[in-house]
């Protein structure tokens, strides 16, 4: 039965239909995260990461105020072409964009919250937003971590950039009881160094451990989400820390000039990338393209354990019936709840 708040893509709803593992993303990176054409390439190069690491990519975006779940290439390339104009959207601004049938590119939180209807499991982007320097005074702390204490689905990223305050953030994450685990290290990345200085709260060495997890997670039912947090790879670890070098300059550039509140992040992200000469970008293209191919990986995984506990389930329904003991109407006694399926 189709879900009528959204519109996917064929490609997708077949892909839900038949197990096959889907990866949500985001849109936002898209529309505000770099310019026209490039953030075109970039968005159908990550598409073809996702596919050639055996998943199937659902970008997520709103068009004329309507979610689409997976999206065509003309339409990834209209809301390109807009680029800033359309509206960055949280999931607070969905009922707002929707009701005045606006273009929206979903953030974190809405991609989340729109991946999850859809049935889609895992979600992959850059980083996500956390508490903001200071945000135990101005309570700028980042919808993102809200959406995943709330939210049943395995976000996979670089974790959170060093402008952040991490320590804070990874004490919300624990407050809305979100599971965070770092991928093959103990230590949680801070997007372009795989050094925050903050241990993780729990490690995964392979994308079967990860997906164990997110099963856990749904078995247990208990609403809220995951963090899977990528470090940067070793062949990368140069350029990132050459940006890293140049956020720290711009936060000394941004507390001299007195800047401060929500004009903070902009005006870091702008003098980074003057201070990189673009390099930054680039960086974070290839941290992208690194989180999709660790996240398909790890939905790769998850669609596998669906598909053994469905056999499971079958042999014991079969064995069940075989000893008479049951008319295989309903489920047998001690078998798992059926973890996270498509709502289509």
């Amino acid at each position: 039965m189709v879900d009528h708040r959204l519109r996917i893509s064929p490609e997708v709803q077949a892909a839900l239909a038949d197990g096959q593992p889907v990866i949500a993303l985001e849109s936002t990176i898209i529309t505000h995260g770099m310019p026209w054409p490039d953030n075109l390439s970039t968005a159908l190069e990550v598409e073809d990461v996702v596919r050639a690491s055996g998943a199937v990519p659902a970008t997520i975006a709103i068009i004329s105020g309507v979610p689409h779940i997976g999206m065509q290439r003309e339409q990834l390339e209209y809301i390109a072409r807009k680029g800033t104009a359309v509206q960055k959207v949280s999931r607070r601004d969905l009922p707002v964009v929707m009701a005045k049938q606006l273009d929206g590119a979903t953030t974190v939180s809405a991609t989340s919250a729109l991946a999850a209807l859809a049935g889609i499991p895992v979600f992959v982007t850059g980083g996500i937003g956390g508490v903001h320097r200071g945000g135990e005074v101005t309570m700028d702390i980042s919808a993102d971590l809200t959406e995943l204490g709330r939210t049943p689905i395995a976000v996979v990223c670089a974790g959170a950039k060093s402008i952040l305050d991490i320590p804070r953030t990874l004490e919300v994450l624990e407050t809305w009881g979100v599971a965070v685990a770092s991928y093959g290290t103990d230590e949680f990345p801070a997007f372009f160094t795989p050094h925050s200085g903050c241990r993780s709260p729990a490690r995964v060495d392979s994308p079967a451990e990860a997906a164990a997890m997110l099963g856990s997670v749904q078995r247990l039912g208990l609403g809220s989400g995951m963090l899977v947090a990528v470090p940067i790879p070793a062949d990368q670890a140069a350029e990132g820390e050459e940006v890293e070098g140049a956020i720290r300059t711009a936060l000394r550039e941004a507390d001299s000039k007195g800047i401060r509140g929500n004009e903070v992040t902009p005006f870091l992200l702008e003098r980074v990338r003057e201070l990189t000469g673009g390099r930054s970008l680039e960086a974070n293209i290839k941290l992208v393209k690194n989180n999709a191919r660790v996240g398909s990986a790890i939905a790769r995984e998850y669609a596998a354990q669906l598909r053994r506990q469905d056999r499971m389930q079958e042999q014991q329904q079969q064995a069940q019936q075989q000893r008479g003991g049951g008319r295989g109407g309903g489920r047998v006694a001690g078998a798992a709840p059926p973890l996270l399926r498509s709502r289509l």
